[in-house]
């Protein structure tokens, strides 16, 4: 169905759609969709397509992946939850409305990834039990700019995370899809977030940013490349490497996330 299709049918007018904050707000008023096409920021059909392009050579590789987000997004969901219950850490007013945009999306995900897996025949990674101290490291539950540094750091991963695995899914468009829609939302959760902390949006060389331990260091190795497809970027442009890693964001393997995951899980 197209989409002007769809917005006729739901009496949402075009112009409408700039006044909505979040997608997830535009979607509420197609009531009719029923919740389970409702997930913040992935597309309809994408489910049904999904389970009718899976070839059974691929179904491991692709389950591996799905599990593998599942558990980042399972993260990320109650890092927030846990956040935004918390009386007195997050700022009312825009950094509240923020983190409960964000808190959403995120159990959106959770609850996307879930549906799809069985779709395939497999069975969800239970939730792990999350100490977000890291074994007393932090306290960001007690200190709001903490829970920043830790929001950066599990957005940042994140991006970097799906980025990482798209490569996995290339015969797999549907999902693959599907994770490049979740893998953008990251991506506009990590510029916030930064930008809360009074930093730029994107990443510049391998800086972690002020006040991020040394623990979070791992979230940030490579952001300096400077070789693009086998190019020096500095031989082809007069920007100075700064810009250029502005300029690239780099993967990070299914092990290094875990490592830094790995921190978190109790």
């Amino acid at each position: 169905m197209k989409i002007f299709e769809v917005l006729n049918k739901y009496d949402i007018k075009p112009e409408e759609l700039d006044s909505f904050t979040t997608r997830r707000e535009a979607f509420k008023k197609l009531t009719n969709f029923g919740k389970s096409i409702a997930f913040a920021t992935i597309p309809a059909g994408v489910l049904a397509a999904s389970t009718q392009s899976a070839s059974a050579a691929h179904i491991p590789t692709v389950l591996d992946v799905l599990n593998f987000a599942l558990t980042l997004e399972y993260l990320e969901g109650e890092y927030y939850t846990k956040g935004i219950n918390t009386p007195g850490l997050i700022p009312a007013g825009k950094d509240m409305a923020i983190f409960k945009t964000i808190e959403k999306h995120e159990v959106d995900h959770v609850a996307f990834l879930t549906k799809v897996i069985k779709s395939y025949g497999g069975t969800p990674v239970a939730k792990p039990t999350f100490d977000f101290t890291a074994g007393g490291m932090f306290n960001p539950f007690n200190n709001y700019e903490e829970f920043l540094i830790l929001a950066q750091a599990f957005e940042d991963t994140g991006v970097r995370a799906y980025k990482g695995q798209a490569g996995k899914l290339i015969d797999e468009n549907s999902v693959l899809t599907a994770a490049l829609q979740i893998h953008s939302v990251e991506a506009r959760h990590a510029s916030e977030v930064r930008r809360l902390r009074g930093l730029k949006g994107w990443i510049t060389q391998a800086n972690i940013g002020a006040g991020v331990p040394a623990a979070a260091q791992a979230v940030y190795i490579r952001e300096d490349n400077l070789i693009q497809g086998g190019v020096d970027v500095t031989t082809v442009t007069p920007i100075g490497p700064d810009g250029i890693t502005e300029a690239f964001d780099e993967p990070l393997t299914k092990e290094e996330v875990l490592t830094i995951a790995g921190l978190f899980i109790a």
